[in-house]
């Protein structure tokens, strides 16, 4: 069993995501599963160019000779796979976006209906978890939106948002004592994914804690 997360944000092990990342895998490696950790914004991955090179020369095998060649072997070894990114502007960084883009070698140009909903083929059986982590500096769910349905097409096994994202990092001892909390149930999702590739009711619930009462939030970050 091995978890993969590939982190979309520009601020990389310093972010903020890392830190719901690095909580989720500790609970992967509590479960004695391996864990990996990459940080996209070091890799060198260009942007997809369209020729379906990957379709119909070289199956599978994209022209472009950069980073995704590895991290598309890392990608299909993982048994869980869980898509990182902060919100910018409503959605995932443009990091994780080309990321995902360039995932396109693992499709096939087949058109599937499933339920009225038409999509691509796989070019193989998908045989990954899909998990989703992701930040958000303000306050409430809402902003959350555009994340959930983009991420909807790979049938996530859980995802993860956290609003209030500025207190994950704060010195403040008694917001840290909430944050830790909040860690540690993060951490035991992790590890209920690794065990039972699936995570209870009880823990799903738990990480919906609220840090802090918004209109404290607010003044928290001086907007």
């Amino acid at each position: 069993m091995k978890c993969i997360v590939f982190n979309g944000s520009p601020a990389g092990v310093n972010s903020n995501t890392n830190v719901i990342a690095e909580a989720f895998l500790s609970g992967v490696r509590r479960a004695n599963a391996g864990t990996e950790n990459i940080f996209l914004i070091d890799k060198n991955i260009g942007h997809c160019k369209g020729c379906f090179t990957c379709w119909f020369k070289t199956p599978g095998k994209c022209v472009m000779q950069d980073d995704m060649t590895e991290l598309l072997d890392k990608y299909n070894d993982a048994e869980i796979v869980c898509f990182a990114s902060p919100v910018y502007t409503w959605n995932m960084t443009a990091a994780l976006k080309n990321f995902a883009d360039r995932l396109v070698p693992l499709k096939s140009p087949l058109i599937v209906n499933s339920g009225g909903n038409f999509d691509l083929a796989d070019s193989k059986p998908k045989t990954q978890q899909f998990v989703v982590i992701s930040n958000c500096g303000f306050p409430g769910n809402n902003n959350f939106e555009t994340m959930k349905a983009v991420f909807a097409s790979c049938i996530p096994a859980l995802e993860i948002y956290r609003n209030c994202g500025k207190l994950l990092k704060s010195k403040d001892e008694k917001i840290k004592a909430t944050v830790d909390k909040y860690l540690q149930v993060v951490e035991q999702a992790g590890y209920e994914m690794a065990m039972q590739n699936y995570v209870s009711e009880q823990t799903r619930s738990k990480l919906e804690m609220q840090l802090m009462s918004v209109p404290d939030y607010v003044k928290y970050i001086g907007m």
